[in-house]
């Protein structure tokens, strides 16, 4: 399992594209493997026949540097190829310093008798000291094992010269007794002692609940957006932008067939604001600042496997024509699972519009190592009062949308936040200036 992206730790086989037995040129794709960003096709870097298979379709969590599959040299006997005595586990397999030097095994607690409650605290006694439930009788509330039921078990056991209460024999086969167990009372208040768990292949019900796995995608998002609102200290500031010229001037582009969205001009708009403010196109390495030479934006686009941010290369030398037909063909990879990874990694500044969602306004957390992230929300009618002729004023309609910057405070303080809020809101008000910086 080859490394796909610099935060990639372990994948999925999403399907393999070569069969047993099959020729394959350097190049060649040979399967598809879901890292944590995205679906990415594995291509063979040798000349041969692939022999040997090892890890199956749809197998999750291969970690990096385990074996998946055999390639031997062109005429060979493929089918008597020697398959590693070590079992490739699609779920952990050991490294070759692991292989060599297997540690002893740990003793294994009893296993929890599925369906028993147990508060945390009982959980925690019982798991430490290897305690078997089945001999613990519950004195909680709707059968539940309290701390001090599996305390005062503990002394039993522990207690000298006193051996703790063996579980009741099962009598022999020929001894059961025939006649259908008494049912347990139902409890007073009419819920059951506890929730049912649904099993793959037999129907649900009532009360029952199913546990959905996260994909690796959604467990890197979950890890990296807890590290930065954990380690980057965010700070906030939020304005309204006036959209009118920007709708005139898509209207006028509509005449001549030219399609371009708001979202468009937002884009060109913070590149550059990011030409015209440099402090701000920088990361943090872990203990500097690191300044940019590429404005490259990352746009957020929600996909069913979580939340991806394919980037804009030189936003701030593209037109707005050319920002839109990429931002269009990067969005629509993203959806597809098929974005290459220098697609998605770098960037130096992200924008998220919710807009189209409804969302008036929200607050976005910091992509690390970027130093900001602007939340977009939808635009909205104002009454506003404008200079009219003669210099009375004129009550008219105003077409707003409300902007959030979350900035590191470790590489752009509140002065410098403003500012560029200041420089973003001018170039989106005034398209026809913006596009020539």
């Amino acid at each position: 399992m080859p490394a796909l992206s610099p935060t990639m730790e372990e994948g999925n086989i999403v399907k393999w594209l070569k069969k047993e037995g099959e020729a394959v040129n350097a190049g060649d794709a040979l399967c598809e493997i879901e890292t944590d960003k995205a679906v990415v096709t594995m291509e063979s870097n040798d000349d041969g026949v692939l022999a040997k298979i090892l890890v199956e379709e749809g197998s999750k969590n291969v970690r990096l540097g385990s074996l998946i599959a055999l390639l031997v040299e062109e005429g060979k006997d493929w089918k008597q190829v020697d398959v590693p005595s070590v079992k490739v586990s699609p779920t952990a397999v050991p490294t070759a310093t692991q292989i060599t030097d297997v540690p002893a095994p740990k003793p294994v607690a009893p296993a929890v008798k599925l369906g028993l409650r147990m508060s945390p605290a009982a959980r925690h006694i019982i798991d430490t000291h290897g305690l078997d439930t089945s001999s613990i009788t519950p004195t909680g509330h709707r059968g539940i094992i309290t701390k001090e039921d599996a305390l005062k078990f503990l002394a039993q056991k522990k207690a000298p010269g006193e051996k703790p209460i063996p579980a009741t024999p099962t009598p022999p086969p020929e001894k059961i007794p025939t006649s259908p167990p008494a049912a347990s009372p139902a409890p007073v208040s009419g819920r059951p002692s506890f929730p049912p768990v649904s099993i793959p292949g037999k129907p649900h019900t009532e009360g029952m609940f199913s546990e959905i796995p996260a994909s690796n995608i959604r467990k890197v998002i979950a890890k990296r957006l807890t590290e930065s609102k954990s380690s980057i200290p965010h700070a906030y500031a939020t304005t309204d932008c006036d959209l009118g010229a920007v709708l005139q001037l898509r209207k006028e582009l509509a005449k001549d067939n030219i399609k371009v969205s708001v979202n468009d001009f937002i884009i060109k708009a913070t590149a550059a604001a990011l030409k015209q403010m440099p402090n701000v196109n920088v990361t943090w390495n872990g203990e500097e600042a690191t300044p940019l030479e590429s404005i490259d934006i990352s746009i957020a686009v929600a996909t069913d496997r979580g939340l991806i941010t394919p980037i804009i290369k030189q936003a701030a030398s593209k037109g707005i024509q050319e920002i839109a037909a990429s931002a269009k063909v990067l969005a629509q990879k993203a959806r597809d699972g098929k974005l290459l990874p220098e697609e998605y990694q770098g960037g130096s500044f992200s924008i998220s519009n919710l807009g189209m969602f409804g969302i008036t306004g929200f607050s976005a957390v910091i992509n690390p190592p970027q130093s900001c992230i602007l939340a977009v929300g939808r635009s909205r009618v104002e009454l506003a009062l404008t200079e009219g002729e003669e210099g009375n004023p004129q009550l008219c309609q105003k077409q707003v949308m409300n902007v959030t910057l979350s900035s590191d405070s470790r590489l752009v303080d509140d002065e410098l936040a403003s500012k560029f809020l200041e420089c973003f809101r001018k170039n989106l008000e005034n398209p026809l200036h913006c596009a020539l910086v």
